[in-house]
């Protein structure tokens, strides 16, 4: 029988990456650049995904459960590669649950027009924003934060000359995460909360045409030129190729979640101004000067903590190798009937290079421990193809307090850190010793980056009152 951490998998999940396209050229190709672009963004969410393109003021859209690759293929592209502007969305599914309800991105239909919505974060008011939205006989099709915040941008758009003006004003009633991109028909706008949880950024094209992305690997991909952070509070609005910038919202630099640099972006991306890539290695080696270990090679947990195994290497002259091979072709593992098959589950996903590891002392490097259990297989893993010790250390502290941003950390009876002491962790996944990045350390991994840091779930301490009553209809009972 399981016991109360026995999980498949304990790896966090942020809840989804966004792209928009602007592009006025003769040749346009807005979909296929969408797809692409989020193609790189896969790793922000796998739950579902969608695109929403806009052709002469008309917005059409296709979206489904599964990855990029599942939903969409070439004929559909083909069907779809027109038109002016495109939005699209991966989403990783949270709290608010999955399924084709509630995939991105929503297409709303409204008396003064047309608009579509890609949205990542978490408002912490959604909640109440829902309930008085429902007393008021609006009607949800999803129980996500997108639709509660379509709702409030039409209501404020039905006496509002603009809708750039009426997101400007629906901004004053949300709290929370949100770096969005919206459409209508003839804009592409980008919006980031005030406190800038999460990341958003503009790129400009060879020919001209303006995009917005998650991170600056979405603009890599689709051969984008980096332009700039979207600033915390800003609304970014492009028409006729023309980019103009409303900062009635922009009161401070951004407090950006310090786990976009241990864990969710993508190494090769830059944000805030500070390499992902460089953040984890310096994460390893504050690693390694607070937490030492004698041992004869050092190895990483792919993908994030092979760049920290890296860094701890350099600081601390034990040699670096690869340690496990990681498996390609799978995406998400369904949580399997039996300890064994459990068990199996995690070698599909992971291979022991044996060479590296047999008759060495090992230390093994991950970014995190949220249940204990998935760090436990991967020790008994390296255990048994012959490494003498395995001493764990992982490139973030202990997660002590939920996430309200975004992050599926969603209470403290599910993290071991709440539960055990790390002398008890230890013991408990079988090493044979384990440090934690001091808290000290984790805002200092980026360096130079031109923002302040949420650390809340490993300090509970946040940038803003998470004190809102959480509400759930009897819709949304039905749909989880």
């Amino acid at each position: 029988m399981e016991n109360e951490f026995d999980y498949l998998s304990e790896k966090l999940h942020e809840e989804c990456g966004v792209f928009g396209i602007y592009d006025s050229t003769e040749n346009s190709h807005v979909a296929l650049d969408t797809y692409h672009a989020l193609f790189a963004l896969q790793h922000r969410g796998q739950e579902s995904c969608g695109i929403a393109i806009n052709d002469s003021g008309i917005i059409d859209s296709y979206k489904d459960t599964g990855l990029l690759r599942d939903v969409f293929n070439k004929n559909l592209l083909d069907s779809m590669d027109h038109g002016q502007i495109a939005i699209g969305h991966c989403k990783y599914g949270t709290s608010q649950g999955v399924g084709r309800q509630n995939a991105q991105p929503l297409v709303i239909r409204h008396i003064k027009g047309h608009m579509a919505i890609a949205h990542n974060g978490n408002l912490v008011n959604s909640g109440e924003l829902r309930r008085e939205l429902e007393l008021k006989g609006a009607i949800f099709q999803s129980n996500s934060d997108a639709e509660v915040m379509a709702h409030e941008i039409i209501r404020e758009r039905l006496n509002t000359d603009s809708i750039e003006e009426a997101i400007e004003k629906a901004m004053y009633r949300f709290k929370g995460a949100y770096s969005m991109v919206l459409m209508s028909p003839s804009k592409l706008i980008a919006v980031r909360d005030p406190v800038g949880f999460r990341p958003l950024c503009m790129g400009k094209m060879p020919e001209g045409q303006i995009v917005f992305a998650s991170e600056s690997c979405g603009l890599d991909a689709i051969g984008a030129t980096f332009v700039r952070d979207i600033k915390a509070g800003e609304i970014v609005v492009v028409n006729k190729d023309k980019v103009r910038s409303i900062e009635t919202h922009c009161k401070n630099k951004s407090t950006m979640c310090v786990f976009e640099f241990v864990y969710f972006a993508r190494p090769d991306s830059v944000i805030e101004g500070a390499s992902v890539h460089n953040a984890r290695l310096r994460a390893g080696a504050f690693l390694a000067l607070s937490n030492p270990a004698q041992a004869d090679v050092v190895i990483g947990v792919p993908d994030s903590g092979l760049d920290a195994a890296l860094g701890f290497a350099r600081q601390s002259g034990i040699p670096y190798g690869v340690g496990f091979i990681k498996n390609r072709y799978i995406a998400r593992t369904f949580i399997e009937p039996t300890q064994r098959l459990r068990e199996n589950a995690v070698k599909l996903k992971l291979s022991v290079v044996e060479a590296t590891v047999k008759d060495k002392r090992v230390v093994l490097i991950d970014d995190s421990i949220v249940r204990g259990t998935t760090s436990a297989r991967i020790v008994k893993m390296l255990k048994e193809a012959g490494a003498k010790e395995v001493h764990v250390r992982i490139s973030s502290p202990p997660f002590i307090a939920p996430c309200y941003f975004g992050t599926d950390i969603d209470g403290k009876n599910k993290l071991i850190a709440c539960q055990m002491s790390i002398d008890d962790i230890c013991k408990k996944i079988g090493a044979d010793s384990l440090g934690f990045l001091p808290i000290e350390n984790v805002c200092q991994i980026a360096e130079n980056a031109k923002c302040d840091f949420c650390d809340g779930c490993f300090s509970e301490k946040y940038p803003i009152s998470v004190d809102y009553e959480p509400y759930t209809s009897k819709f949304d009972e039905k749909i989880k």
